[in-house]
């Protein structure tokens, strides 16, 4: 007996059955996995011998859930929900081994087995809210039944995820073992069969009655934390329904839920989000065995928000981090100041003491010589002067070792004019962090003509070391994320100029799905800090964009943004934001001296000229090769702008709105704001005349 099925490999042990999930690389239940485990239940029906059944999985898990590349096509029998209910209904002991990953399907085919085993590390969850669904094989009628509403909504809801430790306290698992899975799980069947023990059907458990106040305050907490997603509220309703509904007909109205949702649109983008972060790690012409470069220490050079924030994120992968600012008393303060960072985190709870002296001490101030000549790599994150980081490149280029990497923070400077300056160009390569750097995960690795294969393979291992989400993209201004941001606000800027007010254009973009508005955002990070961005890129604005100068006026009124208790807005005490008259006025004055006749502006007028602007720059970016394919734009702004996962991102919302709509609105804007700001990307002409998207027909 060795196969029940080519995904599942089946092994007698006396009176015990073990069949194990072998489906690389992380055992999803295909549907090859269902046929087998059906054979293999057959199988231990079969045999009177059989006293039990251990499921498990092969490799580095037990199963992380359906294969979402079945998704959207008719499911073929047996189906996820057949597999679980016959699992649940065995007429003997079926016991679940459980390690590494138990996500998804996996653990609602876990639910259904009658006693669970986790080995000790071994990580529970059901995000399928994450992909815009609810679990539709059991998960929200039979994990409530387990371990009770409360701790069910955290998991369901909120995509919570439970070590192996919380789900034993929890009554998830029977018990939690240090190693030898197998041993344990043959252990505790034998026990079984010794004790006299019944079976125990999850779904047989009495779940209790509604508890009204937990429900009502659950779904406040997903109204504020996720808000606009469908799928989250959803899983409330359907695990309320474990507690008004027998088991049969609560699964009935959960498989009807989930498929309504998998059948929607939020959920069709979230799982392009879900696909796209996958392929942009298949990088076109780069080989996956490129030889990487050592990078055991790093010297940040500057040490202002961003070389703070680096600083913590190289500390965080295990990377000895030599710190440098205008001079040594100065990064000594800096890291004073980092110190109080890890012990606010160890005071809530984000870190242990030991991880937050051990991060610490790997960061220590330096000398920018003694920094930069001992380092691997070299992280340059002063400000954004064209002079001042040239200067500082050609010092690296002199003072580094052979093989170390010169890498720059810029966000939108010419990282070509400083690889030159370096003299060394192959070894330059951009990594632009957002802001916060040590909490972000977006990093843009930015690539000249020049950059050595082997310096961006590293760069790109780096990133995913810190638990980054690296981004692929060619060097140019702005490169993509501010590139797209730049018309997103030059927009902003001309609605205001033309007759809508902050609030408005912010409401706007929020009541799309932005969790905060452009102008809000120029708040929190200091106008003077935006407009120093401005004055640097001064000499490639428009005139238009240059007349525009409401920045100016605030900042040489003081208004500096949340830090000077006023900025686009006015803010309390507690920082909280409210519209300000004075704003008001002087942008009326403003348009005033330049002849503008302020008009009426329709929120979907604002939604869509930020919207079509930022995706009209974006076909802009793939017909130039800054990026290969549209899953980096869209990534992007997921990730280091908040674009709401429900919408796949801008390019995929083009594709959801269809481009012959998006050229219409192009064309008609071009006709209102001006020809050198809407003309519609030729790629875009393109794919709207054959009926395509970015994404395909």
């Amino acid at each position: 007996m060795a196969e029940a099925g080519a995904a599942v490999t089946l092994r007698r042990d006396g009176e015990l059955l073990l069949a194990s999930i072998a489906h690389p690389p992380v055992n999803a239940l295909s549907h090859a996995v269902r046929a087998g485990l059906m054979a293999a239940l057959d199988a231990a029906r079969a045999d009177p011998a059989i006293r039990a059944l251990i499921l498990s999985g092969a490799g580095k898990n037990f199963s992380a859930g359906a294969d979402v590349r079945e998704f959207g096509q008719p499911f073929k029998a047996p189906e996820l929900g057949e597999v679980v209910e016959r699992t649940e209904a065995f007429g003997k002991p079926v016991i679940a081994a459980l390690h590494g990953n138990a996500l998804g399907g996996g653990l609602e085919l876990a639910l259904a087995c009658h006693f669970r085993i986790a080995l000790a590390g071994t990580r529970l969850a059901l995000p399928e809210v994450r992909l815009g669904i609810i679990p539709g094989a059991g998960g929200t009628q039979r994990l409530p039944r387990l371990i009770g509403a409360a701790a069910a909504l955290g998991v369901i809801a909120e995509a919570r995820e439970l070590s192996a430790a919380e789900a034993l306290k929890l009554g998830l698992v029977d018990e939690c073992v240090p190693d030898d899975l197998e041993g344990a799980a043959m252990r505790f069947a034998r026990r079984l069969f010794a004790e006299g023990r019944p079976i125990r059907r999850t779904g047989q458990i009495s779940p209790g009655p509604v508890d009204e106040a937990l429900f009502a305050e659950a779904q406040r907490g997903v109204s504020r934390r996720q808000r606009g997603f469908k799928a989250p509220p959803e899983a409330i309703r359907a695990v309320r329904l474990a507690h008004e509904l027998p088991l049969k007909e609560g699964l009935a109205r959960e498989l009807e839920i989930c498929m309504a949702l998998l059948n929607g649109e939020q959920s069709r983008a979230q799982r392009h989000a879900f696909a796209a972060e996958r392929e942009i790690a298949r990088i076109p012409g780069l080989p996956p065995d490129t030889q990487l470069r050592p990078l055991a220490r790093a010297a940040v050079i500057g040490c202002g928000v961003m070389g703070r924030g680096i600083a913590m994120a190289l500390a965080g992968a295990g990377i000895a981090v030599s710190l440098t600012g205008r001079s040594l008393a100065a990064a000594r303060e800096v890291h004073a100041a980092i110190g109080k960072s890890y012990e606010s985190a160890v005071t809530r709870g984000a870190l242990t003491a030991a991880q937050g002296a051990e991060r610490l001490g790997l960061i220590v101030a330096a000398e920018e010589d003694r920094a930069a000549g001992d380092a691997d790599l070299v992280i340059e994150a002063i400000s954004e002067d064209p002079e001042a980081k040239q200067a500082l490149f050609a010092r690296l280029g002199a003072r580094c070792r052979p093989g170390a990497i010169l890498a720059s923070n810029t966000s939108f400077l010419d990282l070509r004019a400083l690889a030159a300056a370096s003299g060394r160009p192959a070894d330059v390569a951009g990594l632009h962090f957002f802001n916060p750097a040590h909490l972000m995960r977006l990093v843009e690795v930015v690539r000249t003509t020049d950059t050595a294969p082997e310096v961006v393979a590293s760069l790109l291992g780096l990133a995913r070391r810190m638990g980054k989400i690296p981004v692929l993209v060619g060097a140019k201004e702005g490169f993509v994320a501010n590139r797209m941001l730049a018309r997103r606000s030059r927009e902003a800027l001309f609605l205001i100029e033309e007759g809508a007010l902050p609030e408005e254009v912010d409401r706007a973009l929020v009541n799309f799905g932005f969790p905060i508005g452009p102008f809000a955002v120029q708040d929190l990070g200091g106008l003077d800090v935006v407009l120093a961005t401005r004055r640097a890129r001064f000499g490639t604005l428009t005139e238009r964009e240059r007349q525009a100068d409401l920045l100016e006026q605030l900042v040489a009124a003081g208004r500096l943004g949340q830090k000077s208790a006023a900025g686009w807005y006015r803010y309390d005490a507690e920082r909280r934001a409210q519209p300000d008259p004075e704003v008001a006025a002087l942008i009326a004055r403003h348009a005033a001296r330049r002849g503008i006749v302020r008009r009426a502006i329709t929120e979907s007028e604002i939604t869509e000229r930020c919207l079509y602007a930022m995706i009209n720059e974006g076909a802009r970016l793939l017909e130039e090769g800054i990026v290969p394919r549209a899953q980096e734009i869209d990534v992007i702004w997921l990730h280091g702008f908040g674009f709401p996962a429900y919408r796949g991102g801008p390019m995929f919302h083009a594709d959801l709105t269809g481009l012959r709509q998006v050229l219409d609105g192009l064309t008609k804007y071009r006709g209102s704001v001006g020809d050198e700001y809407f003309s519609p990307a030729p790629l875009i002409e393109r794919l709207a005349q054959a009926g395509h998207g970015f994404y395909g027909p």
